[in-house]
């Protein structure tokens, strides 16, 4: 899909990816996503019901919903935990609830965000790579149907559904964009599955499947991971270094999220990365650089594995444009 709106980058890129001084605080560059249509907050506040709300996108995302004063649904398996994150000191209005409550919190909403899923940066044991799909399907499946049993009315009019560039599979030399087929591996089987699930909603709940990269941000993700390895390994290519590294930061992923909840002409399948996909070896370089790192040696396999998990491998998609 063509999302309808220029992108610019908050800071000047080349082809070739440079990083700012401010990313040893955990910073990258960013692109924002600028819509001629702009309109009045007040005019356009939103009732948004969002799943897997206490993940790293999840938090973001709800801290800037409630910034602008849009209503915020906590769908969650654990009203413990999300009241650790988002005290109602710091958070007043925010509604918290168990699955048992997420019927009444989508009827009245305007707009649903689907994020929830196990996190892939694990080992995976077949009982791990099972429940990395049922996750994702079980949640899907069950945030889908909420929104179809909702009487006209009172039912969400958009649902925003996280999937990732893994749905590409995996290549050293492909580009791949929206309308690229799905790969052969376990990656691109669950994206299939758990994008295959999200397009049962109803045809009248506009659906925006992103499709997303690595996210980088200084508080969690991919990026906190890395920086553990350079400071043990002395910085360097992780693996073979010829993998597509196809990132977006956090702040950039959040935005991208806002902007699909209300504008019309974000549907369909739409990459959630930044237009300047990098070899994983050039990222290492910049990053090593900042963190006064050499970056020369390898970060062996068994360290990359052991740190962001078997799916370490699956960075080795094809470069994906948005």
């Amino acid at each position: 899909m063509e999302v309808f709106c220029s992108i610019s980058w908050t800071h000047s890129i080349s082809p070739r990816l440079h990083i700012p001084h401010s990313f040893s605080g955990g910073e990258t560059n960013r692109f924002r996503v600028i819509c001629s249509a702009a309109q009045s907050p007040k005019a356009n506040l939103m009732t948004v019901s969002v799943t897997g709300a206490t993940g790293f996108i999840g938090t973001r995302l709800v801290q800037r919903l409630h910034a602008d004063n849009h209503k915020v649904c906590v769908l969650t398996r654990s009203k413990s935990k999300a009241e650790t994150i988002f005290p109602v000191k710091n958070f007043p209005g925010i509604v918290i609830a168990e699955e048992a409550g997420w019927k009444d919190c989508i009827e009245g909403s305007n707009a649903v965000v689907n994020l929830a899923g196990m996190p892939i940066s694990t080992r995976w044991s077949p009982e791990i790579k099972k429940e990395i799909k049922e996750s994702r399907i079980r949640v899907t499946s069950k945030v889908v149907d909420l929104i179809n049993s909702s009487p006209q009315g009172v039912r969400p009019t958009v649902l925003v559904s996280a999937t990732a560039v893994g749905y590409y599979g995996t290549s050293e030399t492909r580009v791949f964009d929206e309308n690229s087929p799905s790969g052969n591996d376990y990656l691109a089987e669950v994206c299939r599955e758990w994008e295959g699930t999200a397009l049962k909603v109803d045809k009248d709940v506009r659906l925006a499947l992103i499709r997303i990269g690595v996210v980088l941000g200084k508080d969690g993700g991919a990026l906190a991971k890395m920086i553990p390895l350079f400071m043990m390994f002395a910085g360097g290519p992780l693996g073979s270094g010829q993998q597509w590294f196809s990132w977006i930061h956090l702040d950039d992923i959040v935005n991208l999220i806002y902007e699909a909840l209300s504008n019309p002409s974000y549907k369909g399948v739409i990459n959630g990365t930044a237009p300047n996909p990098v070899r994983l070896s050039e990222m290492c370089n910049q990053l090593g650089n900042v963190l006064g790192r050499p970056s020369w040696l390898p970060v062996p396999d068994f360290a990359l594995k052991a740190v962001l998990g078997e799916g370490s491998g699956g960075t080795k998609s094809g470069s994906c444009k948005s």
